[in-house]
């Protein structure tokens, strides 16, 4: 799926289960087939952590089409003590860490898919 912030295009990967939510970007790097992961999930707050991931991401929380909620460049954890990155929204999309501050990404800015 193709996802469109402001003139930005993201080549998703799109994560429906429970499994597939926890999973993540557990051990993932992103490539040509994928640069973003994106979490269909039911209205609410939402928590996400870095266990076991490898890069740094931005954190992307969507409600009702617009981003309600950044996350900027999360770091990687390796242990059961990892931080929560916490939003609300329906919709949660992973990117590489930066790329909302390279890209001007910001509350507000409407997804179109």
């Amino acid at each position: 799926m193709i996802i469109k912030i402001n003139d930005n295009k993201f080549k998703v990967k799109v994560m429906m289960t429970s499994s597939q939510t926890q999973q993540g970007m557990m051990d993932k790097k992103f490539d040509k087939t994928f640069n973003g992961m994106l979490f269909l999930m039911k209205e609410g707050i939402h928590c996400f952590w870095m266990k076991d991931c490898i890069i740094p991401l931005d954190i992307i929380f969507i409600k009702d089409g617009k981003i309600f909620n950044i996350h900027h460049n999360c770091d990687p954890c390796q242990s059961d003590d990892c931080g929560n990155y916490c939003g609300e929204g329906d919709m949660i999309l992973e990117i590489k860490g930066g790329t909302c501050k390279r890209l001007d990404i910001k509350l507000d800015d409407t997804i179109i898919f």
